[in-house]
C-alpha cells in the first residue's frame, strides 16, 4: 500500500471501506467461477460440460489410436481424437476474454469507489 492509498483510505467512511473491501483484487479460481453465477451462467456450464465430454471423447480416441491395428482405424481414431481435443480447447479457450473482462469491471468499480471518495 502506498502513500496514496493510505490517504484514500484514511477519507474514507466505514461503509465505503467495506464496499471497497468488496471490490478487492480476486484469484484466478474465483474469478472463474464467477462464470457460473449472473443471467449467463447457464451458457458458461454449459460450454464446460461440452468442452469436459469432448476431452473425454479425446482420450478415449486416443486410447483407440493406440489400440488400433491397421492404418485405416488408426488414421480414424487419430484424426478424431485430434479434432476433438482442438475443439475442446478451443471452447475453453473462449471464457478467457470474459474472465478478463470481469476484471476490468472490477477495477473500475473500485476506481470509481476511490474517486467518489476523493470529491
Amino acid at each position: 500500500m502506498d502513500k496514496y492509498d493510505t490517504l484514500i483510505s484514511d477519507a474514507l467512511s466505514e461503509q465505503d471501506r467495506q464496499l471497497l473491501a468488496g471490490f478487492q483484487e480476486q484469484g484466478y479460481l474465483r474469478l472463474a467461477l464467477g462464470l457460473f453465477q449472473g443471467r449467463n451462467g447457464w451458457v458458461t456450464g454449459v460450454m464446460v460440460t461440452t468442452y469436459t465430454v469432448m476431452f473425454f471423447a479425446a482420450i478415449w480416441c486416443g486410447w483407440q489410436f493406440f489400440a488400433a491395428t491397421n492404418m485405416l482405424a488408426a488414421l480414424k481414431w487419430g484424426l478424431s481424437g485430434v479434432s476433438l481435443l482442438t475443439l475442446s480447447m478451443q471452447l475453453k479457450m473462449a471464457l478467457i476474454p470474459q474472465i478478463q473482462a470481469d476484471r476490468v469491471l472490477l477495477a473500475l468499480r473500485r476506481l470509481e469507489l476511490r474517486l467518489g471518495a476523493q470529491g
